[in-house]
């Protein structure tokens, strides 16, 4: 019995390690709109094989409506003023994983304003200079932005297909979590949820 047991947990561990070096393909597809998100993530292995599929919006609509007034709240401001110090850091990550992870397809187009004229004409060029960054990277990125004048807003739609290995991504990773103003950006997202 102890041998089975041990066995087949061989087996289990011998999968993920395929699966953290064969790869993953990852594909999401959305579109916000307000508090309405709808889309489609898949995750599949060796490229066809799906193993996990879910569709936007998810059905327990009063719950995600009392979460979505909570996320209109958050401090848009602070974040971005959180994100400036590691600008650099997130450009050196991004270079490193463009190396790893293979694009099949991304194309994002993001819709952002806020309460203040000036406010969303700074941010959107700070989010420009990103996106001017990011975009020569790869031939097969295409991110766009536009500005919004009519309050708040967080918009945009995208078709992203990617393939990953896991495994080679734990290096970089921990290098860029490793940074201090990189784990402060991290909490401050997380204490604006």
């Amino acid at each position: 019995m102890l041998n089975i047991l041990l066995m087949i947990i061989l087996i289990i561990i011998l999968f993920i390690i395929f699966l953290l070096l064969v790869g993953v393909r990852i594909s999401f597809e959305y579109t916000k709109r307000g508090s309405e998100i709808e889309g489609c993530l898949k995750i599949l292995i060796l490229k066809k094989i799906k193993i996990y599929t879910h569709h936007f919006p998810s059905k327990d609509s009063d719950e995600d409506e009392d979460k979505d007034e909570e996320k209109k709240q958050r401090n848009i401001k602070k974040i971005f003023k959180l994100a400036k110090p590691c600008l650099s850091d997130f450009k050196a990550y991004l270079k490193s994983i463009i190396s790893i992870i293979k694009i099949k397809q991304i194309k994002n187009h993001l819709i952002f304003g806020l309460n203040d004229y000036a406010d969303t004409g700074k941010y959107i060029g700070i989010i420009w200079a990103v996106i001017a960054t990011v975009n020569p990277m790869h031939e097969k990125v295409m991110l766009s932005a536009e500005p919004s004048f009519n309050g708040q807003v967080i918009d945009g739609y995208g078709m992203n297909e990617v393939e990953l290995y896991p495994l080679k991504l734990i290096v970089p990773t921990i290098r860029l979590i490793s940074k201090r103003d990189v784990r402060t950006f991290i909490r401050g997202v997380l204490d604006e949820r």
